[in-house]
């Protein structure tokens, strides 16, 4: 399926969106069209593609399969850059950035899987800098903004004055996510899936400067994590590893990386057939969630904060403003780097406003229980 329209003529930036019919994808679609950019709808279901090109007149559909090169390179055609969308990532994050390398163009993708985004970094790094192309993975709410809010920490505030001094090291990050409730999409689940087949049931964690893989029989540790408020005192699950493990220690000198999560998401993520359920205008869901890094060096402890609505919704002006840096010159490499290496941290969270916000300071403790 090909129905090229006449915007990819325009002078107006095309971005490729993979997986666009997806749960994330619309969002990503509705982003981009939003900051006025056109979305080029790219899928390997052509029956959801012609669907969403139904309700978007006048942009261009391609079909294409990451088992098909060649489809992948004459569905990019025209694209200025490229967002991945389609999990599992351990299935699509090869061959679609294999694709942007041939097409020269910056990729982005919204992966939560850890060992796709291991796979990124350790396959992709030599060649994406040789190439001088942009390939940022977890650009999204899992893995993304944890590395962003880390680094702010790190580099000494939140850019809105009083800074204090940047860290070179620490010897933790803790990253604890608050969220109301947790209805994953069919897409969140098989992500899971293939990750935990990919560890053969193993846990992972990252641990003495490294990941660490490992078989643990016993229930996940429970405590009382101290969110600022309003939010305060909640009980969250210990060693919920999240893709932070990967994108924090890939450019921040850190020892220890560990995850919390809501006891009342991670009950969510294990009751069956659930799914996010709009209740605005925009597709959102009524989710809230708060984001609490929390770093330690030596006696001194900092915190950075974000806080928001829906996850997969918001991973969408994370992307976006994410493909619009790199376009523009606004990013710190090229390579494969997560959102805290790429970018200017504080200012790229102040940007994500309304969608997110944000605040850096220092704390006197982290958690209790």
């Amino acid at each position: 399926m090909d129905t090229a329209k006449s915007d990819m003529g325009s002078d107006r930036t095309v971005v490729a969106v993979f997986g666009a019919y997806g749960h994330t994808g619309r969002f990503v679609v509705a982003e981009l069209l939003e900051r006025g950019h056109v979305p080029l709808l790219v899928g390997r279901d052509a029956d959801k593609l012609r669907d969403l090109a139904l309700a978007y007149p006048g942009l261009s559909a391609r079909t294409a399969s990451v088992d098909d090169a060649a489809s992948l390179d004459r569905a990019f055609e025209g694209a200025a850059a490229v967002i991945n969308c389609a999990g599992p990532f351990a299935a699509t994050g090869g061959p679609v950035i294999e694709a942007a390398l041939r097409a020269g163009i910056p990729y982005v993708d919204v992966a939560a899987e850890i060992e796709a985004n291991a796979d990124t970094f350790a396959q992709y790094s030599e060649r994406a800098r040789a190439a001088g192309v942009s390939v940022v993975p977890a650009m999204a709410f899992f893995g993304g903004l944890g590395d962003l809010l880390a680094t702010a920490a790190m580099r000494g505030g939140d850019g809105a004055g009083g800074t204090d001094a940047e860290w070179d090291a620490a010897d933790e990050a803790h990253v604890a996510y608050g969220l109301s409730s947790w209805h994953p999409t069919s897409g969140t689940r098989l992500a899971g899936t293939v990750s935990r087949e990919r560890r053969a049931g193993q846990r992972v964690r990252f641990t003495g400067g490294r990941l660490d893989y490992y078989t643990d029989e016993a229930e996940l540790p429970s405590l009382a994590w101290s969110f600022p408020e309003p939010t305060g005192t909640r009980k969250v699950l210990g060693d919920f590893t999240m893709a932070d493990v990967v994108t924090i220690p890939s450019h921040l000198r850190v020892r220890e990386v560990r995850n919390y999560m809501s006891v009342e998401a991670a009950e969510d993520l294990a009751a069956p057939d659930t799914a996010p359920i709009a209740v605005d205008e925009r597709g959102r869901s009524a989710q809230t969630f708060v984001v609490d890094v929390v770093l330690r060096a030596g006696d001194e402890r900092r915190r950075a904060v974000a806080r928001g609505r829906d996850i997969y919704a918001v991973s969408a002006p994370l992307a976006v403003e994410a493909v619009e840096r790199i376009l523009s010159g606004r990013v710190r490499t090229t390579g494969v780097a997560s959102a805290g290496a790429a970018f200017d941290a504080a200012d790229f969270l102040r940007a994500l406003a309304p969608h997110v916000t944000f605040e850096v300071f220092e704390v006197a403790r982290m958690h209790e229980g």
